[in-house]
């Protein structure tokens, strides 16, 4: 995953409902010793001493005999295969580089290419850019076909109504007050193939949303949500595209044990903190 600033440059704007609508490893430190005391060591004994000499006379002669070679891998050394991946390590191929109307595109024709473009999609449907109405109609141009898009936007205009955005605490045009944050986010935490013929792709994308106002006298602070984003791609002019879409609830994890943040906080991280292109 690429890390990007704002994803599409609609985190400074109003998006949809997260309304509305790869992997890390740590290598955590050995233990320095037993806390309480030093480190027990084991008695030595004279057997250990002969197999840590016969250990190193061994490694010598391996050492020794492999410099006699001429240097070439030998037929053994190339019909090795790599390790295969972890179930913690990403797969598939690198995020793509293309983007429309700041949205990534270019995802490859195949299963991990309609995860990676459902994935991507959602981010943006999940944006602050989808509050506002011109933002709003150029997510849609670009992530859905042309029969449902021209379809969907006059009923999203609706539900983006001045009294739907009032309750949000954002003005006629999806603008938060002076001084204060509108944060709107979809964050994938996972996806799933349902179907797959070449021609058409079902994936639902799990995630995690973040949506309210920051701001000192806000009344919506920011919380999350938890839901599942099912979407109906088709392959047209070389590109996924969205017929439809769906969401539900859930599944929804218990709630940790860290205290919320402050409004300010939460507002520096949004400014700080891009988002990702995700890839399956």
């Amino acid at each position: 995953m690429s890390h990007e600033d704002g994803y599409g440059g609609y985190d400074d704007e109003p998006a949809g409902r997260v309304g509305g609508t790869g992997q890390t490893r740590t290598r955590l430190p050995e233990p320095a010793g037993d806390p309480y005391g030093a480190p027990r060591r084991p008695a030595r004994t004279s057997r250990g001493l002969v197999t840590v000499v016969g250990i190193v006379v061994l490694l010598i002669a391996a050492i020794a005999f492999a410099n006699q070679g001429d240097g070439e891998p030998s037929d053994d050394a190339k019909s090795e295969t790599p390790p295969s991946s972890t179930s913690t390590a990403a797969t598939g191929t690198a995020p793509v580089t293309g983007k429309n109307a700041g949205i990534p595109t270019g995802f490859a024709h195949d299963e991990q290419g309609a995860q990676s473009a459902a994935s991507n999609y959602a981010v943006a449907l999940g944006s602050t850019g989808m509050f506002r109405k011109e933002s709003r109609h150029a997510i849609v141009d670009a992530l859905y076909t042309q029969d449902a898009a021209t379809q969907l936007k006059g009923p999203q205009d609706s539900v983006y109504s001045g009294d739907f955005l009032r309750r949000l605490g954002l003005d006629a045009n999806g603008n938060p007050p002076q001084g204060n944050t509108f944060v709107s986010r979809t964050v994938p935490v996972g996806s799933s193939i349902k179907s797959f013929n070449g021609a058409n792709a079902k994936v639902a994308v799990w995630y995690m949303g973040l949506i309210g106002m920051s701001g000192p006298r806000s009344t919506d602070p920011v919380r999350t949500s938890w839901g599942t984003w099912t979407f109906d791609l088709t392959w047209v002019n070389n590109a996924w595209k969205v017929v439809s879409d769906e969401q539900k609830d859930g599944p929804a994890p218990v709630p940790g044990d860290v205290a919320a943040s402050t409004s300010d906080d939460i507002s520096k991280a949004v400014e700080e903190y891009g988002g990702f292109t995700y890839a399956r």
